[in-house]
């Protein structure tokens, strides 16, 4: 899934599996296609979602795409049946056409989303449809702490500048690079509330996405201060509800869109 040079920590990621899994089930429940020849699930990560892709559309070509060798050899392991290719979504030129490009919690890893959108959407067959699901929490107060410790000066390296623009543009935007290739264009965001048991907890989930380019750079000793740091922070933002949990906000964007029926010559 990542479209960076840190590598994936795939046991990290699957700690939280099940809530990872959840926005590309209902992405999918939004992809009104009853059936498909050729599908690619774009960042595929350990399987989980191409996995919910082959359930869907048992008889198609499911094929899922990452450039993590972590992610790739777990869901090889987990799907030994399945097809994955190793690929990295910002230089992906397929042969072939598909009737659905999938992409959960992938493409804020991809840089250039004004080229990579329309790039995708002309490998997209006719009444086909592409789907995305991507965190939108740059402006939270979980990934606002994160970048307030970076840009702390007392690192050996410069973190002042990991991640600190958007990796997700404005639905407005994406609709606008949408229109001219598909006929309908569903976006909206859902906010989950995730149980947490602890501050602690909080980290630890985002040691496996959202911290990882930060802590990465980092000698262990420095990890481990950069964390105790973030968790500080995360006290300031977080109230401990009245069975002792915390709710962590979690907004993700959506968008599902069905190609013309009819291609023009100039699509």
């Amino acid at each position: 899934m990542s479209q960076d040079a840190v590598k994936w920590n795939v046991g990290q990621y699957s700690k939280f599996i099940n809530e990872r899994t959840r926005p590309a089930a209902e992405l999918l429940g939004r992809v009104e296609l009853e059936t498909a020849k050729t599908v690619v699930d774009l960042g595929c990560g350990p399987g989980n979602s191409t996995a919910l892709l082959k359930h869907r559309w048992p008889h198609a070509r499911v094929i899922g795409i990452d450039n993590s060798d972590e992610m790739l050899s777990q869901a090889k392991a987990s799907l030994p049946d399945f097809e994955f290719q190793s690929g990295d979504i910002s230089d992906w030129h397929p042969e072939n056409t598909f009737d659905v490009i999938f992409s959960n919690a992938a493409l804020q890893w991809v840089p250039n989303h004004e080229q990579l959108l329309p790039r995708l959407a002309e490998l997209i067959n006719a009444n086909g449809y592409f789907a995305m699901q991507v965190p939108n929490n740059h402006m939270e107060p979980t990934h606002r702490a994160m970048r307030d410790v970076a840009g702390d000066h007392r690192w050996s390296v410069d973190l002042s500048k990991t991640r600190r623009q958007p990796p997700v543009l404005a639905p407005q935007k994406y609709y606008d690079l949408l229109r001219p290739y598909f006929e309908t264009i569903d976006i909206w965001e859902t906010r989950y509330f995730h149980e947490m048991d602890s501050y602690e907890a909080i980290a630890e989930w985002l040691k496996g996405t959202g911290l990882r380019p930060f802590i990465a750079q980092l000698a262990a000793t420095e990890q481990n201060q950069f964390l105790a740091l973030f968790i500080d922070e995360l006290r300031k933002h977080y109230d401990v509800q009245s069975d002792k949990k915390l709710l962590l906000p979690f907004p993700r964007l959506f968008i599902v869109a069905q190609r013309w029926k009819v291609l023009s010559r100039n699509q």
